[in-house]
């Protein structure tokens, strides 16, 4: 029998702007990019030089510590540029689409009879590897290390999330495929956890190999690492790997067709966007030809690679993010309210009661990135634990991080956590404190450091 997992710790930020359940072809787009920036520990060498031609799966660039995790070109074309920031550091490889459909093929093994190793080899040779992000610190998969178990969150409570069940519709052969792969690399079991408050698709719940766990509350239910916590914690020495439902399905094309194939459903959401839906997209594509989505005149924009709470900020001339399931368009906060904090702000949304949107607990909002506010003492509000549905202690980890104490740190629960699941505590902080940069960099230190 199935157990539900009752959360009673989060809150849900409803904004204005979630996207209808319509499925659109996104406008070509003129590039793509690969961005080493969306994998955290990772020092890229280049494999190609501008001017290389590509196919879908081509290596661009491998990791320089572990040459053996590839990272591929998502369509082929011509690698235009190599765009680079302070001290050469590799910030985008630019690759301009030729129209074609030309991938690189690769054997893939009978999963009924393929090894832990050949399954790892086909992966690490056309690029899916990255696919796969490891507890503790939130990196790409040591190829070297056996998860005790590997998980999959088949929901998302994050701001205007993309629907995983629609997600998942008509995908239950590759999403099965993509399943029997996992199992071969992991001692343990795959987990899936779906939301407990309807049923989920058929994709998911007919999934053979895997097991179940149902989720209720408010986010950050959906994250994968408050469902680790809560089913197979991480202790000291643990490894434990996770992957999204699209990248289950693209990796079981990958054993099905033998290509490299990462294009996905993304949400374009937020209450700038005309009509927020769903759009067919390849991980990478420039964004630009989203433009005429968006709202025409007002306030400026701010066009984000994921949600609200841990997407990157990349304009409407960026590139759609390696994990990104949404694009996500808000207001710009560089306004400035009159009489600030003495304001009634009915407007605004608190998970205190100093503000009144507890009285209207179904209400949407229009938020902008304003921080109402500056950056003030640390002080313990109680409003940290209330948003995380974890037993740790958040301020006092926070706190050991800006410190830089490792050992202290390692006790407090580094080991569970990476920036998506502290988001929530950074939205309420009253004290406006970076939290999920701050995390970062403790989590680089204990990288350093511990190993």
């Amino acid at each position: 029998m199935q157990q539900t997992i009752k959360l009673k710790k989060g809150l849900n930020i409803a904004l204005r702007g979630l996207p209808e359940r319509v499925l659109l072809k996104c406008p070509s787009p003129s590039s793509y990019a690969i961005k080493p920036t969306d994998f955290h520990g990772l020092t890229p060498r280049m494999l190609l030089a501008p001017g290389s031609v590509v196919k879908a799966g081509t290596p661009v660039f491998c990791d320089k510590y572990k040459p053996e995790i590839l990272f591929a070109s998502p369509v082929s074309g011509t690698l235009q540029e190599v765009v680079r920031g302070e001290r050469r550091q590799i910030l985008e490889a630019i690759i301009v689409p030729d129209g074609q459909s030309a991938s690189e093929q690769h054997a893939a093994p009978d999963l009924k009879t393929a090894s832990r190793e050949e399954v790892a080899q086909l992966m690490l040779s056309a690029g899916a590897w990255p696919f796969l992000v490891q507890r503790p610190y939130g990196v790409v998969a040591n190829p070297q290390a056996t998860p005790k178990a590997i998980f999959i969150s088949g929901f998302d409570t994050s701001p205007l999330a993309a629907d995983a069940d629609y997600l998942a519709n008509g995908e239950s052969v590759p999403f099965q495929k993509g399943i029997d792969a996992l199992k071969k690399l992991t001692t343990g079991s795959v987990h899936l956890s779906l939301c407990a408050d309807y049923p989920a698709n058929n994709t998911f719940e007919r999934a053979k190999g895997v097991e179940i766990h149902r989720v209720k509350g408010a986010h950050p239910a959906g994250n994968v690492g408050v469902q680790i916590h809560h089913i197979d914690p991480i202790n000291k020495g643990d490894v434990v790997w996770t992957i999204a439902p699209q990248h289950v399905m693209a990796l079981g094309r990958l054993f099905i067709n033998g290509t490299y194939d990462v294009s996905k459903i993304v949400a374009l959401v937020g209450s700038e966007v005309k009509r927020p839906r769903y759009y067919r997209m390849v991980a990478g594509a420039s964004l630009s030809g989203l433009a005429e989505l968006v709202n025409d005149g007002g306030e400026r924009k701010r066009v984000i690679s994921g949600n609200v709470l841990t997407g990157a900020k990349v304009g409407i001339n960026g590139y759609l993010g390696f994990y990104s399931n949404e694009v996500t368009v808000i207001p710009e906060g560089d306004c400035y309210e009159p009489l600030g904090w003495l304001m009634p702000r009915l407007k605004k949304l608190s998970m205190s009661r100093a503000y009144f949107s507890w009285l209207t607990p179904h209400r949407q909002y229009a938020l902008n990135t304003n921080l109402n506010g500056g950056q003030r003492a640390f002080v313990a509000t109680g409003q940290y634990e209330r948003a995380l549905p974890m037993d740790i202690l958040p301020v006092y980890l926070v706190k050991a991080a800006m410190a830089g104490d490792v050992e202290r740190m390692e006790q407090l629960g580094i080991y569970e956590v990476i920036e998506e699941d502290l988001a929530l505590c950074e939205f309420v902080c009253a004290s406006k404190v970076d939290v999920q940069r701050i995390l970062r960099k403790g989590i680089d230190l204990m990288m350093a450091e511990a190993g």
